[in-house]
């Protein structure tokens, strides 16, 4: 029996390794993502944490604190605010390679149906050549047989 051979194996070949780095590049994306996200709850964390210690304190240390937590927040409101968009930027980022993976993943899967549907095509074939090949031997068998038998009764 042939051996099966389908011509778009290539590309198939070709598709499962894309997917394979977009997948990584979305893992990638997405620790990026995780990381940025992490940090901007730190950051919100320690916020949260110096305003309780503020209203805890001594009320003649607490306004030399809040003067400088004040003067200095401004700074820490805009890098939570870079942070925040870093983090909307990297989730459109995220939602765009899932939709590349998808999209990757759909054209593979439809290759590997229709390299299915070849291989099923192929093994049918075969089986057909081998049957008919099986009918011939099985026809000439008989009209050797046949003729045979004729020469013996004559």
């Amino acid at each position: 029996m042939k051996r099966f051979v389908w011509r778009m194996q290539r590309v198939l070949e070709i598709k499962k390794k894309e997917e394979q780095k977009t997948r990584a590049e979305l893992f990638e994306l997405t620790e990026r993502l995780a990381q940025r996200r992490g940090e901007l709850l730190a950051r919100q964390k320690m916020l949260e944490s110096i305003i309780d210690g503020l209203t805890e304190g001594n009320p003649k240390k607490r306004l030399g604190e809040q003067e400088f937590f004040l003067r200095y927040s401004a700074a820490s409101d805009e890098r939570i605010r870079k942070l925040k968009d870093k983090i909307n930027e990297l989730e459109s980022q995220q939602r765009e390679k899932i939709a590349e993976v998808i999209k990757v993943r759909r054209f593979k899967e439809g290759l590997e149906k229709l390299r299915v549907e070849a291989k099923i095509q192929f093994i049918k074939e075969q089986e057909k050549l081998e049957q008919k090949e099986l009918d011939e031997g099985a026809t000439i068998s008989f009209v050797r047989k046949s003729r045979n038998w004729e020469n013996t009764n004559e």
